[in-house]
């Protein structure tokens, strides 16, 4: 049988604030649709505090309203939770997440009292598909003239305007800023098609395995999922750690059948649960394997992954679980 150890019931303090915001938005939006009036921008502005101070929002053409946590992990599934509650419109456009805008690639960016012709921005690309990412090194000539802080705010901005904010999450690695134009750089409008380019082989995600000892000197085995983002998963922002011992091993006690058979079962379990939980990793050794999750909290698939342990039948199963909005459980893991 299985024992578990659940998180606090107890709804987050952002629902009823999300709640507030879609009873105040329909005057809003009334208004808006009349034109834009001045103290629209408090009022938004203090609507998505109440969710979460560091939240973002813009309204742009379409018309469309994104409120964003900024390519912040922890941010993207509350984010989304506000998109989820937007009713149905068959004109305004709800988004968690800024998209790609390419026409603005060739306009101007006024920051602090300076006026960039994003025309200059070049940008030098490195790949690395050891980690699936894109190191990317951003050059204008005026950055001689602005401190790092702007330089690499009007990087992130042009990312964002290329990319999408949810891609370059996805994608891009190190953001670096440059006094001098990187050998080979190219328009940040080039960004796309090379960035396409390094994440095709990675479209659908594989299982890295390494192998090592445990701290009692057996063999011991880690699979991860990889490349595994966090913006494909935006409700899952509950950690589970799932602890399945079984019965027969080798002497180097790994799994051996039929427990290696009944252990790739439960995984497939698992994986039927479909988006409201995501399996991370799971390491295996010393007669036990414990897997890496993160589940969507509102979507019952806790209690299905409690219900599956509590059938496991080579030994005491326990799940736990806590909210880890930004994945960091999964920091020892990736590459």
């Amino acid at each position: 049988m299985g024992i578990f150890r659940r998180s606090s019931d107890a709804p987050a303090p952002y629902v009823e604030a999300i709640a507030r915001f879609w009873e105040w938005w329909p005057q809003a939006r009334r208004r808006l649709d009349e034109g834009v009036p001045a103290d629209i921008a408090e009022e938004m502005s203090a609507h998505v505090e109440a969710m979460h101070a560091d939240l973002e929002w813009e309204i742009g053409p379409g018309p469309s309203l994104t409120v964003s946590g900024g390519g912040v992990d922890e941010l993207r599934g509350l984010a989304e939770r506000w998109r989820l509650g937007a009713p149905d419109d068959d004109n305004w456009k709800y988004r968690a997440a800024r998209p790609a805008d390419p026409a603005m690639l060739t306009g101007k960016l006024q920051l602090e009292d300076h006026e960039f012709d994003l025309d200059y921005v070049r940008m030098g690309l490195r790949a690395d598909s050891s980690r699936a990412r894109v190191d990317v090194a951003a050059y204008h000539p005026d950055f001689l003239f602005v401190p790092e802080e702007t330089r690499l705010a009007l990087t992130h901005r042009v990312l964002d305007w290329a990319l999408g904010e949810d891609d370059v999450a996805r994608w891009i690695g190190e953001v670096t800023t440059a006094e001098e134009e990187p050998m080979d750089a190219l328009p940040a409008s080039m960004l796309p098609p090379v960035v396409e380019q390094i994440a095709a082989p990675f479209r659908e995600p594989a299982w890295l395995v390494g192998e090592g000892r445990t701290p009692l000197g057996h063999a011991a085995r880690v699979a991860v999922r990889f490349p595994l983002h966090r913006q494909d998963y935006p409700l899952c922002d509950l950690y589970v750690a799932v602890t399945l011992p079984y019965a027969n091993t080798n002497p180097d006690r790994l799994p051996v059948e039929p427990s290696a058979t009944a252990l790739r079962r439960f995984e497939e379990a698992v994986e039927a649960m479909g988006p409201r939980a995501v399996l991370a990793a799971h390491e295996t050794g010393d007669g036990r394997r414990v897997l890496h999750l993160y589940a969507d909290p509102d979507s019952g698939a806790v209690a299905e992954l409690d219900q599956l342990a509590a059938a496991w039948s080579e030994g005491r199963a326990k799940v736990t679980s806590q909210s880890d909005p930004a994945w960091s459980a999964l920091a020892p893991y990736r590459p």
